[in-house]
């Protein structure tokens, strides 16, 4: 038997017929604002309803978070302005004003570097609270009391062991002086 050969036929792009498919509708511009309100919505939520399981102490916590991330951001804003603001030379033809301003000065200056210091506490203390080691004393490792917390959100301990060792200072000063 002789075998047939089968006719293939090409198609090209032009002839070949369109697919059906469903139509999709093309977002109104709205849309998008929709879905970030939602989205926005249901976070919101999700955070309430976290806020809502969490304890007291808890929430006591997240809001210092949220004062001391907003005090860091204060304190670099004003340490920018500090440095945009500061003269590079102080020439004064008077020496009483040359001298009056490197006092001030020197004193922003050391205003902050002060506030560099309270920064690096800032950052450490939202660390811990972030490793969940946050209102723990690290001396003797019990809680530290809520108003401690609320009145120095930076403190590392608690009132007990922060009074025991200022009296050690007190008499270790008293004994170096005499």
């Amino acid at each position: 038997m002789p075998k047939k050969k089968l006719a293939v036929k090409k198609i090209t792009v032009k002839q070949a017929k369109p697919v059906k498919t469903s139509k999709v509708q093309k977002p109104k511009k709205s849309e998008p604002k929709k879905k970030a309100k939602t989205v926005a919505i249901k976070a919101k939520a999700k955070a309430t309803e976290k806020q809502a399981s969490m304890t007291p102490r808890e929430n006591l916590i997240q809001d210092i978070k949220q004062k001391l991330l907003s005090q860091r951001d204060l304190l670099l804003k004003e340490a920018e302005e500090t440095l945009n603001t500061l003269p590079s030379e102080l020439n004064f033809p008077d020496m009483g004003d040359q001298a009056t301003a490197e006092t001030d000065r020197n004193f922003i200056l050391r205003l902050r570097d002060r506030e560099r210091l309270l920064l690096k506490k800032i950052e450490e203390t939202i660390e811990r609270i972030e490793s969940r080691a946050y209102g723990m004393c690290e001396e003797c490792g019990n809680e530290i009391g809520i108003k401690r917390l609320e009145a120095r959100p930076v403190t590392t301990l608690c009132i007990d062991c922060k009074t025991r060792q200022e009296e050690e200072e007190r008499i270790s000063e008293g004994s170096s002086s005499s």
